[in-house]
């Protein structure tokens, strides 16, 4: 017989389950990598709607900066000073206004999201919020094409567009979890997660394109992605691995996991009352904040993942907040989120201001923050699952990002090449507790043992999350385009205090890991 080829040996390698599970973490990696790559644009254009000429001092101020861009076309009706409304002197709050429009709508249509998508199949939710998006994304952009000068129109856009995105993350959050156990969890999220930097980067290098020339494409072509991927999840999205006849969790040696706030074990009916009996080791401490251990049955397990999947009610939106730690991690999130939403929306025009570059390599600059991003919220996963320490692991990094912060807007100012370190430094650290809470820690609690097994309640519970995460996603880029008239350090002293919030919030949990951990080693060394 011959010798099978090396491709088809590689191919045969992997189990049916297996390829079934590359396959969704591709495709939910694609999905949600499109709904960033469409809220970016709004950033990049920002530079093109107003430009700097509201004053003789700022022709006075950027006559070198002028001459070195090279002419381009101008678009109909567009005034000297950018596009009109944005072309006036109050551009700063005008373009805020945008953000902040989009925000809001996110952050309140997040908490009705989760609840509607638990009754909800979520092929069929997912794909309509996909076609919804590309359809007012494209609608912004039309603007351009018709000459539209109100600025309702644009405001009206960005609230329609905030309010169908929120389908985007309960689902492909659910659906992940769903497919992936719990061993291992923060790695697997953290590569899973960087489908938000991959979006936003493609999102700036596609509106960046466009923005010098025709900025309206800056914002047509992103819609028209999102569409024609709402096309795709509706024809291969699976939601569940049961609706393909798959095992529920990947298979494992190991007979621990993680469960929320909890480490469980697995216990096989072969196991006798002495074993039942020994104290458990460090793999069975809690991650966050329960004092006790909990055991799972083989068959509640089973049924936990099978039957309970149909048979139990949705969780109340009360019901997910009692959930130990909910709270503190939302809250947590809150302050993490407006940082990283104000770097999202307003770094290509700080740029533009620091370095004098146009908008198109101001936009290509700021994609080195999402680069620093991807890197941040993997290291996060893997130092997570390392220390088994969800909590503690945001707080070093929010720790470390609040100094970093203040170095990046005195070194931003000394050139190019030091701007370009402080970009995948800052980007690291601001993302990865960001990453690590909308992922990991999101599916850890969703999952918590108090639920007794009720997988439903994943969606509510990453719903709330991100949702109150959303509402300082809100007030960044609003408070962002509030204090930026009075100087961009400004900014970063609010971006730090933030940080600083964030991390006060998370005390209390890191402090129950720690004393977990100590009271784990005192009992090793009796």
């Amino acid at each position: 017989m011959a010798q099978l080829p090396p491709g088809i040996r590689f191919i045969t390698s992997f189990s049916r389950d297996q390829w079934y599970r590359a396959f969704i973490f591709s495709l939910t990696f694609l999905l949600y990598a499109s709904f960033h790559l469409s809220r970016k644009p709004i950033s990049i254009v920002k530079g093109e709607l107003h430009k700097h000429c509201a004053s003789q001092v700022e022709l006075d101020s950027y006559k070198e900066y002028a001459a070195q861009i090279q002419p381009v076309k101008k678009p109909f009706n567009a005034s000297q000073c950018g596009w009109e409304p944005f072309d006036k002197s109050n551009y700063k709050q005008l373009l805020g206004a945008l953000d902040y429009s989009f925000l809001c709508a996110y952050a309140v249509g997040m908490y009705l999201s989760g609840l509607i998508g638990e009754r909800l199949p979520i092929r069929y939710y997912l794909t309509g919020g996909m076609l919804a998006s590309g359809l007012f994304t494209a609608m912004f952009g039309l603007g351009y094409f018709y000459n539209v000068h109100n600025l309702w129109f644009y405001i009206m856009a960005q609230i329609a567009n905030g309010l169908v995105q929120t389908t985007g993350w309960p689902s492909v959050v659910t659906c992940i979890g769903n497919w992936f156990g719990k061993g291992r969890r923060g790695l697997i999220m953290g590569v899973w997660n960087s489908h938000t930097s991959v979006g936003n980067i493609l999102g700036s290098l596609i509106a960046a394109y466009w923005v010098s020339t025709c900025w309206g494409l800056s914002f047509v072509v992103p819609g028209v992605i999102v569409a024609v991927m709402g096309v795709v999840c509706f024809l291969l999205l699976i939601e569940h691995p049961k609706d393909v006849s798959c095992s529920c969790t990947p298979s494992s040696s190991s007979k621990t996991f993680l469960n929320g706030a909890s480490r469980c074990r697995i216990q096989m009916p072969t196991l006798n009352a002495k074993e039942n009996g020994k104290p458990q080791d460090a793999e069975m401490q809690h991650l966050l904040t329960d004092s006790e251990n909990c055991s799972v049955s083989l068959s509640s397990s089973t049924a936990a993942t099978g039957e309970g999947r149909h048979g139990t009610s949705a969780i109340s939106f009360l019901g997910a907040l009692r959930i130990p730690g909910v709270v503190e991690f939302s809250l947590c999130l809150l302050f993490a989120k407006l940082v990283s939403y104000t770097f999202l929306f307003w770094l290509p025009l700080y740029i533009t201001n620091v370095e004098h570059l146009d908008a198109k390599r101001a936009g290509d600059l700021s994609t080195l923050f999402d680069v620093g991003g991807i890197f941040g919220g993997i290291l996060a996963g893997l130092i997570s699952d390392r220390l088994e320490k969800r909590a503690s692991t945001c707080g070093m990094m929010l720790l470390l990002a609040a100094p970093t912060l203040y170095m990046f807007s005195a070194v931003s100012k000394m050139g190019l090449e030091a701007t370009v370190v402080m970009l995948l430094i800052s980007g690291a650290l601001v993302n990865g507790p960001y990453a690590l809470i909308t992922t990991a820690v999101s599916a850890d609690l969703g999952t918590h043992k108090s639920l007794k097994g009720n997988a439903r309640a994943l969606s509510t519970v990453t719903a709330i999350i991100d949702g109150t995460g959303s509402v300082g996603a809100a007030l960044g880029p609003l408070l962002a385009g509030l204090i930026s008239p009075s100087g961009w350090n400004n900014v970063f002293y609010m971006l730090m205090v933030a940080d600083a919030c964030a991390l006060l919030l998370l005390l209390r949990l890191i402090q129950k890991e720690l004393q977990c951990h100590a009271d784990h080693t005192l009992f090793k060394e009796h």
